[in-house]
């Protein structure tokens, strides 16, 4: 059931994308607002509690009704209620049209309209921008986007939770945000707890994605990429997958904003460093072309996750025939 519903949401959200300005998720965003006016008075300890108390509203509700369902033996209903939640946890095509966007803007030398279109995704000043950064920043939060949107879910729906476990990685990515991202909570302490919590959750699906990354691509550089550069970023699991994720692709990724890999010139001479760290990350400058690198390095990793969990599943059918 759990391969089925994931593969049945994969193909309805190609045909009908879920927007990211949907009713459900406005509502979601309402509720962490509102639990932020209504539990933070400075101390991390009230952040702690909006957190548990909105996971317990959003899960507990995912989960009964999944047990019900299942407990009763309607297997269809659970088999569309599972359809359902990954539906509304996926986010595969929520911003694809930005990517999409921006790769025919650059294709067609309309650095402006690129810009612009980088500027709404990111949230960021995107003025006098030059082609090769765009790309680049149009790859990593691409990549980003994609492990928190499907693979971080993927791995959490295959827990014995299920729908529940979904429901918890995206609204715990989105309080990780919430709670800490906005200028009006920057080093507030009411944030903290929800991104230690996001950290751990995310733990090890981060990994995971990293590694279906170097499978798919160029091991080798990813997995060196990984263990040289990884650390180099602010945010440890930004690190591994844009290490890992430009490693596959042979090409060089980092925010120097953000405590990334220094990057040289792409003509700069490799230097044997010895044991000491080195300083140049495997690969080229991003150009158009790693736009279209990107789209094959995640379509080979989701159908990699997918193998698996089809292996998976027919592991655990054939245990469970008589």
């Amino acid at each position: 059931m759990t391969f089925l519903s994931i593969l049945c949401a994969l193909l309805i959200e190609q045909m009908k994308p879920l927007r990211a300005d949907n009713p459900i998720y406005a509502e979601i965003k309402r509720l962490a607002l509102r639990m932020e006016i209504w539990f933070n008075a400075g101390d991390s300890t009230h952040g702690r509690m909006g957190w548990f108390l909105m996971m317990a509203m959003l899960m507990v509700p995912t989960a009964l009704i999944y047990w019900v369902l299942k407990h009763y033996n309607w297997f269809l209903a659970a088999f569309a209620w599972n359809v359902l939640i990954v539906y509304l946890t996926l986010g595969f095509r929520h911003y694809s049209h930005y990517f999409t966007s921006i790769q025919l803007a650059l294709n067609a030398g309309d650095d402006a309209t690129a810009r612009a279109l980088l500027a709404e995704w990111t949230r960021q000043d995107t003025v006098g921008m030059e082609a090769s950064e765009i790309a680049r920043l149009a790859v990593e939060k691409s990549l980003i986007t994609t492990h928190r949107n499907v693979f971080g879910v993927f791995f959490w729906f295959l827990m014995p939770l299920g729908p529940a476990c979904a429901v918890m990685y995206r609204v715990a990515e989105h309080l990780a945000r919430a709670w800490n991202e906005p200028e009006h909570m920057r080093n507030e302490a009411f944030g903290q707890f929800a991104a230690r919590a996001f950290y751990w959750i995310d733990w090890i699906p981060v990994r995971l994605t990293a590694v279906a990354f170097a499978v798919v691509g160029n091991f080798e550089d990813a997995i060196y990429a990984w263990r040289n550069f990884a650390h180099r970023w602010a945010d440890e699991a930004i690190g591994i997958i844009l290490s890992a994720g430009g490693g596959a692709m042979g090409v060089r990724l980092g925010t120097p904003a953000e405590n990334a890999a220094k990057l040289l010139p792409a003509d700069a001479a490799t230097v044997d460093l010895g044991d000491e760290e080195p300083d140049m990350l495997p690969g080229e400058e991003p150009s158009v072309r790693a736009l279209q690198s990107t789209v094959g390095l995640v379509w080979r990793a989701l159908l990699l996750w997918m193998m698996l969990l089809l292996l998976l599943s027919g592991a655990v059918w054939l245990g469970a025939t008589p």
